[in-house]
């Protein structure tokens, strides 16, 4: 077996699961189906997601999306593991949701995936971080669900579809972000690093992850401190400094513009005091 699957929380229409993948590049991809509407949070790795709706590199913070009963591929081509949170929805209990949810006229998702957002950056955090029993988890699978639901109904099907070789190159440097975020990492040492030309990596990467490259580094720098803000006592001067933020004030601007408040008030939300 290269995943496993526990199961977190469950209520009457939804669960939660952490599943764990191990596979790697000499482990073939086999057809899976889809047994519930899936809406799966990468929280860590990355790999390539195949079905009808298309294909995709998934890194984290992106969400993969599956209909019920669809048949899919995920593969490991170019790096090993990853993990994700996946909430399943039965179709009834999707379809209550999404009524909710104004321009929404459709219960399948039209999309394999979403991209990195900063819009669902804070409800990632929680997603990552959330241990608070199944009252907890079904708020968040809600919510979770309606803003999937409305970021698709205002944008149109992906069509393109990433090639092997960019793919590849292109997971290498996601894997360098994730691995070294703290890290102050050029454009030109990221594209060194998936051995493109700045231009062309710059173009790719933008066109497979939905961001660039910079923005995408900023994206795992911050989620990376809003969980150190959740899930430790460390002050936040200390955190921005950890987490790769060169000065507090810049740590703080950037922290507001994605999570809609301060780093301070952001713990304080939490139930935590600020050092």
């Amino acid at each position: 077996m290269t995943a496993t699957s526990h199961l977190l929380a469950s209520g009457p229409g939804w669960r939660v699961r952490d599943i764990i993948c191990t596979a790697g590049p000499d482990d073939r991809a086999f057809e899976e189906q889809h047994s519930h509407c899936c809406i799966a949070a990468v929280t860590s790795g990355s790999f390539s997601y195949r079905s009808a709706q298309g294909a995709a590199l998934l890194a984290p913070g992106a969400l993969l999306l599956g209909n019920q009963g669809a048949c899919f591929e995920c593969g490991h081509e170019h790096a090993a593991g990853d993990r994700c949170l996946a909430f399943q929805f039965d179709p009834a209990y999707l379809e209550d949701i999404l009524a909710g949810v104004p321009s929404v006229r459709r219960l399948a998702f039209s999309r394999a995936h979403l991209p990195p957002s900063p819009a669902l950056a804070d409800l990632m955090a929680e997603t990552a971080t959330s241990g608070g029993g199944a009252a907890a988890y079904e708020e968040l699978a809600v919510r979770l669900a309606g803003a999937v639901a409305a970021t698709l109904a205002d944008e149109p099907p992906a069509t393109a579809a990433p090639t092997a070789r960019d793919t590849s190159r292109i997971t290498r440097a996601l894997r360098c972000i994730e691995a070294r975020s703290e890290e102050t990492l050029s454009l030109t040492q990221l594209a060194r690093e998936a051995a493109m030309s700045p231009y062309h990596f710059l173009r790719t990467f933008k066109a497979l992850i939905g961001m660039t490259p910079h923005r995408f580094l900023l994206r795992t720098r911050l989620h990376r401190s809003a969980l150190l803000l959740r899930g430790s006592e460390h002050g936040v001067a200390q955190i921005a400094f950890d987490c790769g933020f060169g000065d507090l004030s810049t740590f703080n601007r950037h922290f507001r513009l994605a999570m809609g408040k301060s780093p301070s008030a952001y713990r304080a939300s939490q139930g935590r005091r600020s050092a």
